[in-house]
């Protein structure tokens, strides 16, 4: 073979193997700037997952608390008819004219005897009592519900 032969031969191995070297160098920059994005994308939502875990605990802690809180209520709340009884009976409370309307009529009829009377008298401060509590579990479970609200809205 003559030298010009030769040196096309080589010259051809040469550029063929540049061009095998920049593809691959292109190949592996690719993979490099895709790997770094890949990255930085599982960074962001690692931070987004543990932003959301962070709020889900706290709503948690908060409605964990309005929680016990309405259990302590309704613990508090059954000594209170017992209360209310015992003060109608002292007389410490006296109970407004509507409810002791209701038992008027049947205290004021001719063939209610003393016994009577004083069974009603007794059913009234227990009635009264169960009214108070009713009335108490009412607003304390109204107070939870708004605070669940609160807690909801504000997350």
């Amino acid at each position: 073979m003559n030298r010009t032969v030769i040196v096309v031969l080589v010259f051809v191995a040469w550029s063929t193997g540049m061009f095998g070297a920049g593809w691959a160098w292109r190949g592996d920059r690719a993979h490099g700037t895709e790997a770094r994005q890949q990255a930085s994308a599982g960074a962001v939502q690692v931070q987004q997952v543990n932003q959301t875990r962070a709020i889900e605990h706290n709503q948690a802690a908060a409605l964990a608390t309005i929680g016990a809180k309405h259990e302590e209520d309704r613990t508090a709340a059954e000594a209170l008819p017992a209360a209310v009884v015992a003060g109608v009976r002292d007389g410490s409370l006296q109970l407004r004219d509507d409810l002791a309307t209701c038992n008027t009529a049947r205290l004021s009829e001719a063939v209610a005897g003393a016994i009577e009377r004083d069974a009603h008298a007794q059913l009234r401060a227990e009635v009264a009592g169960d009214l108070v509590q009713i009335a108490r579990d009412a607003d304390d479970h109204v107070r939870s519900c708004q605070a669940v609200i609160g807690v909801d809205r504000t997350f």
